[in-house]
């Protein structure tokens, strides 16, 4: 049976820790920022986890 091939898009989205967990940007800080407040911009900075009910999905995508 071939390998399985990565998910182009998904991997340029997420990350992958040491440990194993995923790690995906915020959504909403790209455009229309006059409207946002800074504490809302400040608030969607950095990265976050991604949750346990994506994790499957996203780990067939990436060939985990």
């Amino acid at each position: 049976m071939p390998k399985m091939k990565t998910h182009s898009g998904t991997s340029k989205r997420i990350r992958v820790t040491g440990s194993g967990k995923l790690r995906r940007q915020k959504a909403g800080r790209r455009h229309l920022m006059e409207k946002k407040s800074n504490r809302l911009t400040r608030r969607l900075e950095g990265t976050t986890e991604l949750a346990k009910t994506e994790a499957g999905r996203v780990k067939r995508l990436l060939g985990i």
